[in-house]
């Protein structure tokens, strides 16, 4: 991701699903003017979703995703169909593509059936239409006829797609809970796993937020906060440190100014903080042989000390008192049958969508399995959960 790209989990995803040789691929590089994706007459040419970020008129940064034939067959086809559903849970606006020769199938309804379940914002479109056909009607959806080969149609089409975009409510990260020259400290770590030069996204997202709030944020690591109070002539507003030093951030912020964690807004952010704050009344549940499922959204190098792999394990097995057994998952990787698992530890989600963070939450609710986040726990563990949601009555009241 470059210096001024939009991060892929603030971008609307837009997926193109299909039959084999609809002319998904065909579609995605007329839209994008661009060779996207690899184009071939012979059946199944995609076999793993491919992703491309692009700002594209009118609708703004996207994610388009091309994903293989759902007509796949065979123990390959199987698994390929599987990740094309799994694009599914993530999609804000869903493409079936059709092939013009052949017109909707029972693949090309089942398709729409999914979309329908999922309350997904979509369009038919009919490729290969190599004449310039107005739109037409299958029931109570339009169908738009273009030709990728021509590229026919094919600004209409995005016009279309920018209408029916969904329209989210205004979320903020921080910036409504702050008034103007609000001071806020922020206390980073540099995060080892964070690219070279860079700060993690919930960082950058934080100051942003402080910013355009017209608030002033102070940045220091965490062997720099007494130094960095000590410089103001004013104690901050809020204090908002990660979640790893909870314990030492609290241990130098008076108990009158209020102190949270990165992971509890970004879980705000990405609409799971309430899930998160019940998920803890499950702690005292646990005995000896449950199974914890630590997840994570994005895919790093492991360091000595890793959050989701070391030290989380060994603050809840300490906390609990409990011979507990530990399994990971990250990046687009989620289970689907979750009933092994007594508990769910989620990131805060910074590098998935909101559609997919809820998907995530709604899986784990519908299989009765209890879900909360690393700063949530983290802050429970070290006995500042109360503190650490002040800003949020609320859910403070519920502990």
């Amino acid at each position: 991701m470059g210096l001024n790209d939009t991060p892929s989990g603030e971008r609307l995803h837009i997926g193109f699903f299909g039959r084999r040789n609809a002319g998904k691929s065909s579609l995605i590089n007329a839209i994008t003017g661009q060779e996207v994706a690899v184009v071939s007459p012979e059946k199944g040419t995609t076999t793993d979703p491919v992703a491309k970020a692009m700002e594209l008129l009118p609708l703004g940064p996207v994610l388009l995703i091309d994903t293989p034939g759902f007509d796949d067959t065979g123990d390959l086809g199987e698994l390929r169909v599987k990740r094309t559903r799994r694009i599914l849970n993530k999609t804000d606006i869903a493409v079936l593509v059709l092939d013009a020769a052949e017109g909707m199938t029972a693949v090309d309804e089942e398709l729409m059936q999914i979309f329908r379940e999922k309350d997904i914002p979509h369009l038919i479109v009919c490729n290969k239409c190599e004449d310039e056909k107005p739109p037409s009607s299958a029931g109570n959806e339009r169908i738009f006829h273009v030709s990728a080969l021509k590229k026919l149609g094919i600004n209409e089409l995005k016009e279309r797609l920018s209408q029916i975009m969904p329209q989210e409510k205004p979320r903020a990260f921080v910036r409504d809970l702050l008034s103007p020259h609000a001071l806020v400290l922020l206390i980073t770590p540099m995060d080892k796993a964070a690219p070279k030069g860079r700060l993690i996204l919930p960082q950058q997202q934080a100051i942003r937020d402080i910013l355009e709030a017209r608030s002033l944020p102070l940045v220091c690591q965490e062997t720099e906060i007494s130094a960095a109070l000590d410089s103001l002539k004013n104690a901050p507003d809020l204090v908002i440190c990660d979640s790893q030093i909870f314990k030492k951030a609290a241990s130098f912020i008076p108990e009158s100014i209020p102190l949270t964690s990165f992971s509890i807004l970004m879980a705000r952010y990405k609409g799971f903080l309430s899930e998160a704050v019940n998920g803890i009344a499950a702690l005292p549940r646990l005995a000896d042989g449950d199974t914890v499922l630590i997840s994570e959204g994005c895919t790093h190098h492991r360091q000595c000390n890793d959050i989701g792999t070391v030290k989380i394990p060994h603050w809840l097995t300490e906390h609990t008192k409990k011979k507990l057994l530990f399994e990971t998952s990250s990046g687009q990787t989620f289970p689907e049958d979750l009933q092994k698992y007594q508990l769910i530890i989620h990131c805060g989600g910074c590098m998935l969508n909101q559609r997919e963070m809820l998907y995530r939450m709604k899986c784990a609710k519908d299989q009765g399995v209890p879900m909360t986040n690393y700063g949530t726990l983290i802050a429970h563990l070290h006995g500042i959960l109360q503190r650490s949601l002040g800003l949020f009555p609320h859910l403070a009241k519920r502990l």
